[in-house]
Parts: structure tokens; sequence; C-alpha cells
């Protein structure tokens, strides 16, 4: 009963999965109609600016999820460490657990500096599109970020609930 449980939401959340790629391949569509205008009425060396903050806009999101997600997964690590766990192993989490902390702090300053850039662009912007165009960038910026946020989500309850599956499996003889 658990494992059909188990697998009910792993269907579901292969399903909210597909309609996240969707709905990112769209606003991916939506980035490249807005990336022609900019090119068309921006000068060259703004259009680069604004490319570049798109750009960078993903990778900097990413690793910021990817540096909580791993630093969230130590702390529950940590959370189970009792008087059985040997020292080694108490040291190596403290480390790791350290490490990530300090990369996810650098990772928020590439944050901050990325929401300076976007002020930056959007100035740009603001000089050559129409307020309505200007509108649809925000919108698309914030959609590009929230999908890429739900994505990250998904990938980390899929792969919850197919180790919960996975090791409820190997448990039944």
């Amino acid at each position: 009963e658990l494992m059909g449980s188990l697998r009910a939401r792993l269907q579901s959340l292969w399903e909210e999965r597909e309609l996240v790629l969707q709905e990112s391949r769209e606003c991916a569509e939506r980035g490249q109609g807005l990336e022609a205008t900019v090119r068309d009425l921006c000068k060259p060396n703004e259009f680069e600016r604004y490319l570049m903050f798109i750009g960078d806009l993903e990778k900097v999101v990413n690793l910021l999820l990817c540096l909580s997600s791993r630093l969230a997964r130590v702390q529950n690590a940590m959370s189970r460490i009792d008087g059985n766990t040997d020292a080694e192993e108490k040291h190596s989490l403290s480390e790791r657990h350290k490490l990530l902390s300090r990369q996810r702090e650098d990772a928020k300053d590439l944050k901050e500096n990325l929401d300076r850039r976007e002020r930056v662009v959007s100035g740009i912007l603001a000089k050559y599109l129409t307020e309505q165009q200007l509108q649809d960038y925000r919108h698309f910026v914030q959609v590009k970020t929230s999908l890429l946020i739900e994505q990250k989500d998904l990938e980390e309850q899929i792969k919850f609930f197919e180790e919960q599956l996975e090791t409820l499996e190997q448990s039944i003889p």
C-alpha cells in the first residue's frame, strides 16, 4: 500500500515536472523574442550587457539552489549524529558544512551583484522599450527565476521519493 502511494506521488511529480518543463520552453521562446527586440533597439555593447545578465541569471540561481540543497543534506546528516557516529565522520560533516556555508555566502554575494546588474540593464532597456515591453522584460526575468526554483524543487522531491521507494523495495523480501 505504501509502495503504491509512493508510486502515485512520483507519477504526480513527474507530470508536474513535465508541465514546468513546458512552461520553461514557452518562457525561453518569449526570451528569444525579447532578445531579438533588444538586439534591434539597443547599441551592441548594451545588448551584450543584456545577454550577459540573462546568462548569469540562470547560472547564479542554479548555483544558489544547488548549494542550498547540498547544505540542507549535510545539515540533515548532522542532525542524525549520535554517540555511535565515529569522530572522522563528524569531522567530515562539520568541514563540509563550513565549506558549503562559505560557498553559499559567496553565491549570495554573486546574487547581490546580479541584482545590481539587473537594475543597470533595466535602466538601459527603459531608454529603448515601451512601458509594456519593459513590463514584459521584468515579467520574463521573474518567471525564468521562478521556473528554475520550481524545477529544482521538483527534482529534489522526485529524487527523495525515488530513494524512498527503492529503499522500501529492497527491504521487502
